[in-house]
């Protein structure tokens, strides 16, 4: 039988109902399951758990992706080295990754049994933690790759070269270097431009720079952006999609690139990002 993949929100109650309906339904539908332990958990079946990076393993079809775009994150980078199509399903408010609503879970996943469904291709950046002139960690990330202080009040100094030439010396909170899909994630809090998904391109954020004048750059996609930790305070983490982080030391240098892998998002509508921004931003609200 072919295999869905199931990976679930934490403290979403409402699983404990939706989950055993989703497995039944599955079954139905000659689909085994596998799930991960936030998952098995809400259904009493923590000793089948299977922890997320492990999952790829088990060559699932599908991966369902329930809660909102903090689990499909996760989602995409467990399996970020396939090409596995993620249903991500919104329990909560809109969000601008997970666009399909649970009222559309079944008909969506029907349209892709069919063929019908919409795939979204999107790109992944792969980034690479450079610690005394050695690689010392490397990710592959869907929205975007964080250096940021932590708790002191202190700028970091950072430097950014863009495919070996120098750009800037800067101090700043932090810099941000995003996919396009990440446009819309912290580098849009940032005062970045909204990018649409397809666009080849990164874009390279300043968070509160001290100068006034450095703004955010965009960048060809087949570019690669180093930055260079200049001066750092106490506490400055390298944090990759929101989740994962290290904490940086002086002289570390981070490469970004486009990665040669992409995740692909499954939804039932056309338009499915402008739907999202109109929604979550009010435009055209007077």
């Amino acid at each position: 039988m072919p295999i869905a993949a199931i990976i679930s929100k934490p403290q979403k109650p409402e699983l404990e109902t939706l989950l055993p309906e989703l497995i039944t339904w599955l079954k139905e539908h000659e689909f085994d399951s596998v799930l991960d332990p936030e998952s098995a958990a809400y259904i009493g079946r923590s000793n089948d758990a299977i922890e997320r990076p492990e999952l790829p393993c088990h060559e699932p079809s599908i991966v369902i992706s329930l809660g909102g775009d903090g689990t499909l994150l996760s989602a995409a980078r467990a399996f970020a080295k396939t090409d596995t199509p993620i249903l991500g399903v919104n329990l909560g408010s809109l969000g601008f990754l997970t666009e399909v609503p649970l009222a559309e879970l079944y008909m969506t996943f029907e349209a892709w049994m069919q063929g019908k469904a919409i795939v979204d291709a999107r790109s992944l950046m792969h980034a690479e933690l450079i610690r005394d002139g050695q690689p010392f960690r490397q990710w592959d990330a869907l929205n975007d790759v964080v250096l940021s202080k932590g708790a002191i009040a202190r700028m970091g100094e950072f430097a950014i070269e863009l495919d070996g030439q120098f750009v800037a010396r800067f101090r700043a909170d932090g810099v941000i270097v995003s996919t396009p899909t990440g446009s819309t994630a912290y580098t849009l809090a940032a005062d970045g431009p909204i990018l649409i998904p397809s666009v080849d391109a990164m874009v390279l954020t300043a968070i509160c720079p001290h100068l006034l004048t450095i703004r955010p750059i965009v960048v060809p996609g087949s570019s690669e952006i180093c930055v260079s930790v200049d001066g750092v305070p106490h506490e400055t983490y390298l944090t990759v999609d929101g989740q994962e982080a290290v904490e940086l030391l002086l002289d570390d240098r981070i490469l970004c690139r486009r990665s040669e892998r992409s995740v692909h998002l499954l939804r039932l509508h056309p338009n499915g990002l402008f739907n999202v921004l109109r929604s979550k931003l009010s435009w055209g609200e007077r």
